[in-house]
Order: C-alpha cells, then sequence, then structure tokens
C-alpha cells in the first residue's frame, strides 16, 4: 500500500478526503434536484388554474344560452303547444340549448338517466315570489346530489312569468383539487362534478 510521506496515510485515503470535498463544493445538480422538489406543486397549481378557468368559461357559455333561450321564450319565438309554428317540444328546445354551448359543453342528444350531465327546468309560475330561489337536492346536505324531480318544461304564452334554469354536471380533471372545489356528490360516489348553474326569471311579453 502506498503511502503519503508527509502525513503517512494512504494515498487513497487522500484522493478519497478530495473527491469528497469536490463533491461538497459541486453544484451541477442542484438545480435538477430543486425542481424536482418543486415540479409536483407547481404543475398542480398549473392545472388547477387551467381548470378553473376553463371551468369558468363554460359556465359563463351556460349563462349565456341561458340569456339567448330565454329572450326567445319571452318575445314569443320559441312557444310551446299554442299550434304555432315557433312551438318547440322538449327535445326540441334541449336541442337548441346544446346548440348554444356545444363550442365547450358535452350535450348529446340522449343520456344515461344514471349519469346525466345537462338539466333543464323551463315552467311558469303565478309570480315572482313562487320561483325557487334554492338548488333542489336529494337531501339537506350542502354537497348533496341534485334532485331534478321537479323539473319540467311548460313555458307560459303571452304576459306569463316563466324561468328558463340550466344545471350542468362539469367533471373535475384534477384529482388532487377536485374534493376542494366539487360541489355535488352522488352517494356512495367519491366527488367527480361541479355543479354548474344559471337561471333568468322574467315576464313574457305581451306578442301577438
Amino acid at each position: 500500500m502506498n503511502f503519503d510521506e508527509q502525513n503517512g496515510k494512504p494515498r487513497s485515503f487522500r484522493r478519497m478526503r478530495r473527491c469528497i470535498a469536490r463533491f461538497k463544493r459541486a453544484r451541477d445538480g442542484a438545480a435538477a434536484i430543486e425542481f424536482g422538489l418543486l415540479a409536483f406543486p407547481f404543475f398542480l397549481l398549473i392545472f388547477a388554474t387551467i381548470e378553473a378557468f376553463i371551468a369558468f368559461a363554460g359556465e359563463q357559455l351556460l349563462e349565456n344560452a341561458v340569456d339567448t333561450l330565454s329572450r326567445q321564450v319571452r318575445t314569443g319565438q320559441i312557444t310551446f303547444a299554442m299550434g304555432r309554428p315557433t312551438d318547440l317540444t322538449e327535445n326540441q328546445f334541449r336541442a337548441r340549448f346544446c346548440d348554444e354551448i356545444s363550442l365547450m359543453i358535452k350535450c348529446p342528444a340522449v343520456e344515461d338517466p344514471n349519469d346525466q350531465k345537462l338539466y333543464l327546468d323551463v315552467r311558469e309560475f303565478a309570480n315572482f315570489a313562487t320561483i325557487p330561489k334554492y338548488i333542489p337536492r336529494v337531501s339537506g346536505d350542502m354537497f348533496a346530489d341534485l334532485d331534478p324531480t321537479g323539473f319540467k318544461y311548460d313555458p307560459g304564452g303571452p304576459g306569463t312569468i316563466n324561468i328558463v334554469r340550466a344545471y350542468y354536471r362539469w367533471e373535475v380533471m384534477t384529482d388532487l383539487v377536485r374534493p376542494f372545489i366539487t360541489n355535488v356528490r352522488k352517494d356512495g360516489e367519491m366527488p367527480r362534478d361541479y355543479l354548474m348553474v344559471a337561471t333568468a326569471a322574467f315576464r313574457n311579453e305581451d306578442y301577438p
């Protein structure tokens, strides 16, 4: 074994000390390590921000569709069971609504009743005071599932008071933020959907 003449220690020990000293001084991989530590929360924040932006844009699209169809009901461009060319059935009204939101929101003509995305409630009321101001849910829990049993398609004629209300289940894709932004949950299932709601209440014009 070769020994260092100055301190009598093996030269291999001296070389090891030099390697350790160089390793301590090295900063070549510091950026990679720091990126590895910060990448996950950074990209999680990016994905959550993008998803929140897309959901907000989708909700605005839903509100615009409600406003557009409500204006057509109010002015008599859409009627129901009045024997006019403007009469639309429930399916025809839904198809027209789907055309309005097709830019961003999936809206099939026929949906699975156990996994329905879009719900429309279009009906006449005796006065504005009787229009519901809450989201119907199957229970009193704030995250309970939507209860669509009272939804109808029965808009009134000239001078009547009506609502057009749309509900859409927007599926949240980012797993780790899903529990924090979902607001409707089916019994026995993990949180998945953000419920978008858009409502218009109005009195029809006295169109001929």
